[in-house]
């Protein structure tokens, strides 16, 4: 689906989905959905959500944005996925870049930097999809180019000392 996504094929990106997500519903419940290759039922909208982003579908990948944030965050509030709850952000702040909302964009991509996370390269590919877009959407916005400089940071490897990577 997400290759589908990176080639502009809509009908290729939910013919996919719904096959595996048909495979999926077929599957029992596993019982450690917490190992890393495992797909649960939980994973499913994160993976859509990044395919539907990539598509351009902003509409959908914000649904499923708000749906991973929602099954990323325990009972009382704290993230038991944080990189999926970052990566929702980061996809939030796309959308909302995509339609005019730039403070909006801006706030969830700091918030997403500022997360627990494991998974530093991954978290800066969808990064990089709203700098991209931040930039050549407001490229003369002073918020814009500081988030992209915050961002070159980290890829420099000269993050501020309290972010954890």
């Amino acid at each position: 689906a997400r290759a589908a996504a990176r080639m502009g094929d809509a009908r290729l990106v939910r013919q996919s989905l719904d096959a595996g997500r048909a495979r999926l519903d077929r599957l029992p419940r596993p019982d450690h959905p917490e190992h890393h290759f495992i797909i649960d039922p939980d994973k499913w909208d994160f993976y859509e959500m990044d395919a539907y982003r990539l598509l351009g579908d902003d509409e959908r990948a914000a649904s499923h944005a708000r749906s991973v944030i929602r099954i990323s965050t325990g009972p009382d509030g704290t993230e038991i996925s944080p990189m999926r709850a970052a990566e929702a952000r980061l996809t939030l702040g796309v959308a909302a870049a995509r339609t005019g909302e730039i403070e909006e964009a801006i706030g969830m991509g700091t918030t997403a930097l500022e997360a627990d996370r494991k998974s530093l390269p991954s978290l800066l590919l969808v990064a990089d999809e709203l700098d991209k877009e931040l930039r050549a959407r407001y490229p003369r916005e002073a918020a814009a180019r500081d988030f992209h400089e915050q961002i070159m940071t980290i890829k420099r490897g000269t993050a501020r000392p309290e972010l954890p990577f």
